[in-house]
């Protein structure tokens, strides 16, 4: 089996080097590498201009729209290959990285996906805790990721991580990545709504935590800047999130969602309740984080009545 691996990148010419080297380390070569970039990144085409590609086939594909789904989809738009792995450009594979993911689809043909754990690294700490439940869609709309702490034997899950994730070119041959994701850079639950509608397909989507990269989460230059707060990016987090549970739960189920979205919630993505419990500690920036959640609840669903009015 050929494989292609995805880097989308933007204004990190260091980490995409090491994730380059990486690459050329695997023990099973890589058939195609594509980075994406950004017309107006300097940085990153200055970089590309002199590195030394050694055995690594590597395609550049230029894009001029802002996003990683831009990126992804311009680049799915090149593939060759008949599995295609994607991973960041902050995170370096682990030299059995495609060894593995090809094992897995080359075992059972109803594989559609394969996924497996990032080891995240914050400076010289690395987080190390460990969980079993990994990659899960409740009944009632509750995600659980974990995909940076997965322990345990390959298993079927409901939604991988991007930093780490793969799929059989013959089941995604007439998907992309969704559009309506809000976000300028990191689109948050891009991959959700992409393995969400693989799984509705009947393929099989594996997490195996063996298949491991190392992460090393980098700077962005969007309004996302991970762990501070910023209305916009939460807004948009919130928003992509609903619009995808919306569109993969049963009427029922959707409901139910809805109503626990808006009176419980997570700590990412607050409700009532949460709000509640984080208030002692958080005071006023609570409250704004749980008005920027029902800001996305709300227009997530518009998003979602949207699409049923134009079909």
């Amino acid at each position: 089996m050929r494989n292609t691996v995805l880097i989308p990148t933007y204004r990190r010419p260091l980490d995409l080097s090491r994730c380059l080297l990486a690459l050329q380390a695997q023990t099973r070569p890589v058939s195609q590498a594509i980075a994406i970039v950004r017309d107006t990144d300097t940085e990153t085409w200055q970089f590309l201009s002199q590195f030394n590609p050694h055995n690594l086939p590597l395609q550049i594909v230029k894009v001029t729209q802002s996003g990683v789904v831009a990126a992804l989809n311009a680049g799915l738009a090149a593939v060759e290959g008949d599995i295609i792995s994607i991973t960041d450009d902050d995170a370096a594979p682990h030299p059995d990285w495609l060894e593995k993911i090809t094992a897995h689809f080359t075992a059972d043909s109803c594989i559609g996906a394969v996924g497996g754990r990032d080891w995240i690294h914050h400076g010289s700490k690395l987080e190390d805790d460990s969980r079993l439940v990994v990659g899960q869609l409740q009944w009632f709309g509750r995600v659980i990721g974990n995909h940076h702490l997965g322990v345990g034997v390959p298993r079927e899950v409901d939604v991988l991580k991007g930093v780490n994730m793969s799929f059989r070119h013959k089941a995604i041959e007439t998907l992309r990545f969704d559009e309506r994701m809000r976000g300028t850079g990191a689109q948050v639950h891009f991959e959700m709504a992409f393995t969400l509608t693989l799984k509705r397909a009947g393929w099989k989507i594996i997490y195996d935590p063996s298949i491991a990269v190392d992460h090393y989460p980098a700077q962005r230059f969007d309004e996302d800047q991970r762990r501070n707060f910023n209305e916009t990016a939460l807004v948009n987090l919130v928003h992509n999130e609903t619009l995808v549970l919306l569109e993969h739960l049963p009427p029922i189920r959707r409901a139910v969602f809805l109503v626990w979205a808006l009176l419980v919630g997570t700590r990412d993505s607050l409700g009532l309740i949460q709000w509640l419990r984080l208030f002692p500690s958080q005071r006023q920036l609570v409250g704004k984080k749980l008005l920027a959640s029902w800001r996305g609840r709300w227009q997530g669903w518009q998003t979602y009545q949207e699409l049923g009015i134009r079909n």
